[in-house]
């Protein structure tokens, strides 16, 4: 155990390093839109996904002959300081405090200006099966998981600037459009129209069950992230698994966003005490385990399809198995074995970690920042935190 603790500890310095030493900038896997090729699409969408795929899927990186430049990350910064605020309650060391305070300044002077309420984005446009979102378009997954470092850090330093910008998170996602229906309401994706997806909504509850145990006024947080919870887990597939989406066209089981989907109701369980669902956690912990990951530790992307092996995949695996491993005896040696084959098989000597890995044993060596970095050093700090 003490080697496999010093492999991930020398793993998460190089990373660490790498995402210093770049400014906390790089690529992302969906800033295909920011290239000049994208004035060619004249706006249409068919034309603009087939330029992001392009730049997504092609296995060399053509972001800098397409003119597409490292950028700033919001999401990568607050993992990154979710990842340092949980190195500092491993370590005790004051560096990572720091480090993490001041990218979460960043954060409280960086969120979307369209809104008064602290709400947090991408900073380029991108086009999805749902439609395309602009720029500096703010959504509850990205507001979600910033505000749990937030969180992290107002417990750890009781600062009450922290406790207010928490608040504002809070009456964001509060104004968010809802589907509302007998078994439960649906908290949307963004702000501007109704989009009813599993993860999202769960994280938003999630975030507000949490936040809850810090804030007065707190009968509507809480009612709303029951409801959220109520819409997915009476979702939930007979196998434990969730769709992305109720739509038809959403219709597939995937890695990350399931783990998403069991911190979120786990966090929900742990911070309310209402156990109406701990069946549905058990459940999808169990198809988790037994459906996503290969043998060897491989992350499997989709549950009916290893390929392409992802770092978003592999970061948040690792994150959920660490979470996990309080409850179920087999998750602290799985996350073991993710991390072990994600480190050998995707990080560079230079420190960073891939995007993806193909069949063939093609792999894509771009460095994104959130998408690989930043979830990946997250996601080993908590598993090193549980060692």
């Amino acid at each position: 155990m003490e080697e496999t603790r010093i492999k991930i500890l020398k793993s998460l310095k190089n990373v660490e390093r790498w995402v210093e030493d770049h400014n906390y900038k790089s690529y992302e896997p969906f800033d295909g839109l920011s290239s000049y090729l994208n004035m060619l699409t004249f706006n249409n969408r068919m034309l603009m996904r087939i330029l992001q795929q392009v730049v997504r899927r092609c296995p060399v990186n053509i972001r800098p002959i397409l003119g597409i430049k490292c950028q700033e990350s919001t999401k990568g910064r607050g993992y990154m300081a979710w990842g340092y605020l949980t190195m500092f309650n491993a370590t005790k060391e004051m560096q990572y405090k720091d480090k993490a305070l001041s990218l979460l300044d960043w954060l409280d002077k960086n969120k979307e200006k369209e809104f008064e309420k602290h709400s947090w984005g991408n900073h380029f446009g991108f086009v999805s099966r749902a439609g395309f979102m602009p720029a500096h378009t703010p959504i509850i997954v990205w507001t979600s998981l910033i505000g749990q470092a937030f969180i992290d850090a107002y417990e750890i330093t009781k600062d009450e600037k922290l406790l207010d910008i928490i608040k504002s998170i809070k009456d964001w996602i509060m104004g968010l459009p809802r589907e509302k229906t007998e078994s439960g309401t649906c908290i949307s994706y963004r702000y501007h129209k109704q989009s009813s997806i599993h993860n999202s909504n769960m994280l938003g509850g999630a975030f507000l069950a949490r936040a809850s145990k810090y804030i007065k006024d707190n009968a509507d947080m809480l009612a709303l992230a029951r409801e959220a919870m109520i819409y997915s887990c009476s979702r939930q597939l007979m196998d434990g698994s969730w769709w992305y989406g109720e739509a038809d066209f959403f219709h597939w089981v995937d890695n990350f966003h399931t783990g998403y989907n069991l911190d979120s109701l786990k966090c929900y369980i742990e911070n309310t005490g209402d156990r109406q669902y701990e069946d549905n956690l058990k459940s999808g912990f169990e198809y988790y385990k037994k459906n996503l990951f290969e043998d060897d530790g491989c992350p499997k992307y989709y549950n009916n399809k290893i390929y392409p092996v992802d770092s978003q995949c592999a970061g948040q695996a690792i994150e959920t198995l660490a979470k996990f491993s309080d409850m179920d005896k087999e998750a602290l040696d799985l996350a073991i074995k993710v991390a072990g084959w994600t480190i050998d098989n995707m990080q560079d000597k230079k420190g960073y970690f891939y995007f993806r890995k193909y069949s063939m044993g093609i792999k894509d060596k771009t460095p994104m920042l959130h998408w690989s970095q930043a979830v990946i050093y997250n996601g080993l700090a908590h598993l090193y935190s549980k060692l």
